[in-house]
């Protein structure tokens, strides 16, 4: 996966990418991944391009116009609210980390602090601890500098990004 373009970009947005890159090189077998707000828009993302090479090649179909970030973004926003909605249900206080396992693979999903999500979409081979822990550490790092602006400045940069591939 290569390195979504932070020309133009704060400091903050800049790190946050970083991270998001680190976490996609430094952890085997993950598929993609997406930051998801707490409003279901996705901020940020693993290369949306080669995911959609790769899942049309599987599938011998195209998927959605921006590939399988967007449709891990829904699925992240999707599973997000239902486990919040049954952890209140439940009384069990707030949802921090859901798996679910998959017979060709495994989702994850991770709060941050702000209501965001963090979606990792990993192989079948993926090492589910690993996956988990470096996950936790991108929540930790990122979650203090994920504010409303910042939000309000990936929300451009991916709707520019993704404007741009379209043409």
């Amino acid at each position: 996966m290569t390195a979504p373009s932070t020309f133009g970009l704060s400091s903050e947005a800049r790190n946050l990418h970083w991270l998001l890159t680190n976490l996609v090189e430094e952890v085997p077998g993950l598929l993609s991944v997406a930051v998801v707000s707490s409003d279901g828009l996705l901020l940020l993302s693993s290369d949306p391009g080669r995911n959609e090479q790769a899942r049309t090649a599987r599938e011998g179909r195209p998927s959605g116009p921006k590939g399988s970030s967007a449709d891990l973004a829904t699925v992240v926003s999707g599973v997000g609210s239902l486990t919040i909605g049954a952890a209140k249900l439940m009384d069990f206080g707030g949802v921090k980390h859901t798996m679910v396992a998959m017979d060709e693979g495994s989702l994850f999903v991770m709060s941050i602090s702000d209501g965001s999500l963090l979606g990792v979409h990993g192989s079948a081979d993926c090492d589910m601890s690993v996956v988990a822990y470096h996950m936790a550490l991108f929540v930790g790092r990122a979650g203090h500098v994920l504010t409303p602006e910042l939000r309000s400045e990936l929300r451009k940069s991916f709707e520019a990004d993704s404007a741009g591939s379209a043409r």
